[in-house]
Order: C-alpha cells, then sequence, then structure tokens
C-alpha cells in the first residue's frame, strides 16, 4: 500500500510553529526526493532568509562535534534557536548516516531551541549531503537563529561547505603536521576563523604561530581569519566565547563589507544551478539520452566528432 500524500501546509505551518516533528518531516521529504518537494520548496521560501549560516570542518578526529556542541550550548546561552544539520559517512549497505551525531550531541537532545539531524553524504564528494542546502532552508524557515553544519572530514575535493556558510569554522589540532601540508589539503584558504582545537595539548602553541604565520601571506581580502584556541571538552574556560566573538566580528564585517548579500547571492544561484543540471539530467533520460550519449562517446572515440560537437549533439536533443 503506498504512502499517503503529505499535507505539504500542515507540515510548512507545524514547522513554523516550532514543532519538531513537522521540521524532520519536511527533512525527509527533502532526502528522499519526494514528488512533492516542488510543493515544499515553494511553501517554504516566503519563510526563508532569516538564519546565519555557521560551517564547521576540518580533517577526521579534530573534534568537530564536540565543538559543535560547545557552540551550540554557547548560542543557546544567548538566547537563540539553532539548527544543527551533522553529516556524517554514509553506510556502503544502506546508504544511512554512520555516526549518529544525534547521539553524539544527547547535551542538547531535551532542548526544545535545538533541533539536531544527522544526514547521511550517499557518497557525495564536497562533504556534504546533496540535499543539505534545501534541508538548510527548512531550518530556517523553521525559524533557526542560527544553523549548524558540521560536515564529515575534509579532503582536497571536499570544500563545499564553505559555498554553503556565512561563516566557516575550520578546525585543526596540535600534531595534524606543518602548516605546509594543511595548506596543500586545501583546507586553510576556506577559513573565515581558524580554530586550534584540544589547545591544551603539546604543540598548541606551534601550530598556531605556524597558521598565523601563513595567514599574513596570503592576499589582502578584506578579511584576515583569526586564529582561536579552544578546548571543546571542557565545560568552562574553554574558548569557546572567544570563537563566538570572532564569528560576530565576521557576522559584522559580512555586513558593512557587502560580503555577505554576496555570499548570499552565489549560494541562491549555485543552487538554482544545480537543481536545473538535474532537471536536464532527467530530461536526457526521457528522450533517451543514456543511448544517445553512448553514441556520441563511441564517435568521439574514433575521431568523428570532437567532444564540444558531440556536447552540442547532445543538447540539441532536449
Amino acid at each position: 500500500m503506498g504512502r499517503r500524500t503529505p499535507d505539504v501546509g500542515a507540515l510548512v505551518a507545524g514547522a513554523r510553529d516550532g514543532d519538531p516533528r513537522s521540521v524532520a518531516r519536511l527533512i525527509s521529504l527533502v532526502e528522499d526526493e519526494s514528488p512533492v518537494l516542488r510543493e515544499v520548496a515553494a511553501a517554504l521560501a516566503p519563510h526563508t532568509g532569516g538564519a546565519r549560516v555557521l560551517g564547521i570542518t576540518g580533517p577526521p578526529g579534530v573534534g568537530k562535534s564536540t565543538t559543535t556542541t560547545a557552540v551550540v550550548r554557547g548560542l543557546r546561552a544567548r538566547d537563540l534557536r539553532v539548527g544543527v544539520l551533522a553529516v556524517d559517512p554514509s553506510s556502503p549497505f544502506s546508504g544511512g548516516a554512520l555516526l549518529g551525531d544525534r547521539v553524539r550531541m544527547g547535551d542538547h537532545a531535551g532542548d526544545p531551541g535545538v533541533f539536531i539531524r544527522s544526514m547521511a553524504s550517499r557518497g557525495h564528494l564536497g562533504g556534504l549531503s546533496w540535499a543539505t542546502p534545501q534541508a538548510l532552508g527548512v531550518l530556517d524557515a523553521a525559524g533557526c537563529d542560527v544553523v549548524v553544519v558540521e560536515t564529515v572530514g575534509v579532503g582536497q575535493s571536499e570544500l563545499e561547505v564553505a559555498s554553503l556558510a556565512d561563516t566557516t569554522l575550520v578546525l585543526v589540532a596540535p600534531g595534524m603536521g606543518d602548516g605546509v601540508q594543511a595548506a596543500k589539503a586545501g583546507i586553510l584558504e576556506v577559513a573565515d576563523v581558524l580554530v586550534v582545537n584540544k589547545a591544551d595539548r603539546d604543540g598548541a602553541d606551534r601550530t598556531a604561530r605556524e597558521l598565523r604565520s601563513m595567514l599574513t601571506m596570503a592576499p589582502d581580502a578584506g578579511w584576515r581569519p583569526p586564529v582561536v584556541r579552544t578546548v571543546a571538552s571542557r565545560d568552562a574556560d574553554n574558548g569557546v566565547d572567544d570563537l563566538l566573538a570572532a564569528v560576530e566580528d565576521h557576522r559584522a564585517w559580512l555586513t558593512t563589507s557587502g560580503e555577505g548579500e554576496r555570499r548570499r547571492r552565489l549560494r541562491a544561484a549555485r543552487e538554482v544551478e544545480a537543481i536545473a543540471v538535474g532537471e536536464l539530467r532527467r530530461r536526457m533520460g526521457d528522450v533517451g539520452g543514456a543511448e544517445a550519449l553512448d553514441a556520441l562517446a563511441g564517435r568521439v572515440l574514433v575521431g568523428e566528432l570532437d567532444p564540444y560537437a558531440a556536447a552540442d549533439e547532445l543538447v540539441g536533443r532536449l
């Protein structure tokens, strides 16, 4: 027996009233690519644009989930409603999230001002799930003041969080390797705030010094990322107040410089582009695009067509 068609209007109204079940159901519709996804997007759109997006990323084992928990605690102390999208690696069998940040962030489980959702990356490169931007819109429309997006461990090709967030925190830890290796990993260039977590360990001073030295060699873009030291596993005197102060400084700069508006416009453009590309792929399937592509690839292989001409012919079929 098929599922009953969801009442999108009722779900959006429930989410706007702070009902966590409605929020969870809307995010599930997004993740499952529900047939009512377009209706969901249309219903949410008038209520979005108010949330700040805070990205948290860094190499595996640096303490991202612990830092996220501490940051959420600090934001709640400021009486802000917080949503958390914790993107986990996927099970190769079920496609579901493996790590389950809702378990690790149990400190906030009973707080009605916090909504936490683990999302599976499902093999998507970039450290994010493909559905993350739409899920972010759900939390935005549900009245969250801040949405924290915590990603899986980053590498050279996994930097999408910077294109999604207003402010990106990049975490490093003592012993992660020298500064040159960090730069090669491609993570420092996306940082708005650099966080040396586990700063009670030996080598924290050296790590912070190396990061500051590298930042002096970066081109001046109007904002130089501060280097903040934290020990997120502590309940007090953990440096999180300094971290949130740096986030607020960056927020003020985004406003005065106009960079915040530019980033949000670019984010919207990328989301539109991704949806358009997905629609083109679907239409290609409807008109026998897979077979046509295979035939065109054969002609390119033997030199009968160049790749650009083949692409023009494929697009022309739409």
